[in-house]
């Protein structure tokens, strides 16, 4: 039984996994869009929305701490600069995950995950 167990494997180990996050993040924060797998968008959403909320502490500390998973220069500074300011009033939920059909390879369920 896996009671508490949150979170999805991805079929990747562990430092895997956070790669694939790291590395969707930036890509999303610097498009503000892609297209990707339902399962990995349901599981990058709650790492970026954590990622703006830090953000929109606005100071130093908050940085280095996004800093640690946005390691894009000009990806972090547009973070700090223009996306968390955007967000400011609103109170989470920063995200929109839309169905956009299969792939046509493996008929995997792709999906948009898109800043809103």
């Amino acid at each position: 039984m896996r009671h508490g167990r949150s979170g999805r494997k991805l079929n990747r180990n562990s430092s895997a996994r956070t790669a694939l996050a790291r590395a969707q993040a930036t890509a999303l924060l610097r498009e503000g869009r892609i297209q990707t797998t339902v399962a990995k968008a349901k599981e990058l959403r709650p790492y970026v929305e954590k990622i703006i909320t830090t953000a929109k502490g606005g100071d130093l500390h908050a940085r280095r701490i996004c800093a640690r998973d946005i390691q894009d220069n000009a990806v972090l500074r547009k973070l700090m600069d223009e996306v968390a300011p955007k967000y400011a009033e609103r109170p989470g939920g920063y995200t929109r995950i839309l169905k956009v059909g299969v792939r046509r390879g493996d008929a995997a369920p792709l999906a948009l995950i898109e800043l809103v």
